[in-house]
């Protein structure tokens, strides 16, 4: 595995001390992740945590905010948003031990937020980056898209579809 692009590393040692963690990425930092998550931009990129030790790991509660620009899914035209996401992490030992690589497990919701705990420390910054992964829009719309595919012949989910059709016939026999 590369080296991560915001790496802070706690041992469970400072965990048992509890600490207190505080990241604001700088410029290249913003840049090598805007790159890997396929931002056109990262303008900020703040975490704030607090990680404590917990029964069989480590626990990693705080909040990330960004300022990110992703491209429009339909246009490519630049979409800014302010992201400020909660996140509440355990990295536990030997959770998902009886499985083996090609078993399918089903987890709950409750799971989503439980990581394995790999030897005796973490990378909050890593984490960081990755709970901003999943606070990102899938498809994010800007907001003229729907006049720019209009005025470019695009049509609608309505207009292509079967009462789209239909509706062009019914205006078609109308004039």
């Amino acid at each position: 595995m590369t080296n991560p692009e915001l790496s802070h590393i706690v041992t469970l040692a400072d965990a048992m001390q509890g600490r207190k963690v505080a990241l604001d990425a700088d410029e290249a930092t913003r840049a090598a992740i805007a790159k890997r998550l396929g931002l056109i931009a990262l303008d900020r990129f703040v975490v704030e945590a607090e990680v404590f030790a917990v029964a069989g790991g480590i626990a990693a509660r705080g909040s990330i905010t960004a300022d990110v620009v992703q491209a429009c899914a339909a246009t490519d035209l630049p979409v800014p948003a302010h992201i400020a996401d909660p996140f509440d992490l355990r990295f536990l030992r030997d959770i998902g031990a009886d499985a083996s690589e090609e078993e399918e497990v089903e987890i709950s919701a409750d799971d989503c937020d439980v990581l394995p705990l790999e030897g005796d420390r973490v990378d909050i910054g890593e984490a960081a980056v990755q709970t901003l992964s999943l606070a990102l829009e899938p498809f994010p719309r800007h907001p003229d898209a729907d006049r720019i595919l209009a005025e470019k012949g695009v049509l609608t989910e309505e207009q292509a579809g079967p009462f789209g059709a239909l509706a062009q016939l019914r205006d078609k026999d109308a004039s």
